[in-house]
């Protein structure tokens, strides 16, 4: 089933993501992963495809894993230090799948990060374009409720998501964000710029005080008050912060529902157990 249809249908969704192994002795234990997560029926599960592509073997072989669940897949398929062979090869697997969702994105450099003389692609909608070439996908793609890294300022990178959201994406999904009022305004913006495709917003759950250094370091989001507090009185504590993390994501869930924000898509980060509790804590809303 395609998202675009899926998010046609005005209700509230929540869907996951999952990352693939980076060895191929452990893809059984990340598809154990995958059956304890359908059991909370996301409404799509996205599937990354790794750091320029270091992880790109296994994405089909989950996205498979996902579907044979019962749940919608999203293939997330980046393009820094590609070629438009190798794009073409993995969507040619794609589509020989059945898989028919992919997140277009460029892709986070990874610390060695060294790139080709001539590059194939330097930025998302030269692979968005390549993919609609290929065929009949339903396309998403990144945005930054607080600007992306590479950005000067918010006036330019709107109006680069502009142009990538007209070269036909059917939705974009936000980067992590710990403050609503920051999505809020991205959302205005985007109406502004008549940025028309849905939103999805993009929730990490922060359950590990370390994980705050790097969230912030990829999503470019700042960090309230309120949650920074929460890390200093918990952090040194693995469970409590889990379960105040838990509790935050939970709550910044239910504040963007009830400010008409129908998707929101979870970075589990491969924990079924944090997916679980969230998911008990919006069941009514969810099932409204």
């Amino acid at each position: 089933m395609k998202i675009s249809d899926i998010l046609k249908n005005n209700k509230v969704t929540v869907s996951f993501e999952v990352f693939p192994p980076k060895e191929w002795a452990k893809i059984e234990d990340t598809k154990k992963v995958i059956e304890e997560m359908v059991k909370d029926k996301p409404a799509w599960m996205s599937v990354t495809y790794g750091a320029a592509g270091t992880t790109s073997g296994f994405t089909t072989e989950i996205a498979n894993a996902i579907k044979k669940d019962g749940v919608t897949p999203l293939s997330h398929l980046t393009c820094i230090n590609s070629t438009r062979d190798k794009v073409n090869s993995v969507l040619d697997e794609l589509k020989a799948n059945g898989v028919e969702n992919i997140l277009a994105l460029r892709g986070d450099k990874p610390k060695d990060f060294v790139p080709a003389e001539k590059p194939d692609y330097h930025y998302a909608y030269e692979l968005i374009n390549d993919i609609k070439a290929k065929g009949d996908f339903c396309i998403g793609g990144a945005c930054y409720p607080e600007i992306h890294p590479d950005s000067p300022n918010r006036v330019e990178d709107i109006a680069r998501l502009k142009e990538k959201v007209d070269c036909g994406l059917d939705f974009i999904t936000t980067q992590m964000f710990f403050d609503n009022d920051a999505f809020y305004n991205f959302r205005e913006m985007c109406a502004i710029k008549e940025i028309n495709v849905p939103i999805v917003a993009g929730i990490m759950p922060i359950t590990n005080a370390k994980q705050i250094k790097r969230s912030v370091e990829l999503s470019n989001c700042s960090v309230p008050k309120k949650f920074e507090r929460i890390m200093e009185r918990f952090g040194d504590n693995p469970e409590v912060m889990k379960q105040a993390g838990i509790i935050y994501a939970t709550e910044q869930i239910i504040d963007l529902m009830a400010n008409g924000v129908n998707n929101v898509h979870i970075y589990t980060m491969n924990k079924p157990d944090v997916a679980h509790k969230i998911m008990e804590g919006l069941s009514a809303i969810v099932n409204e």
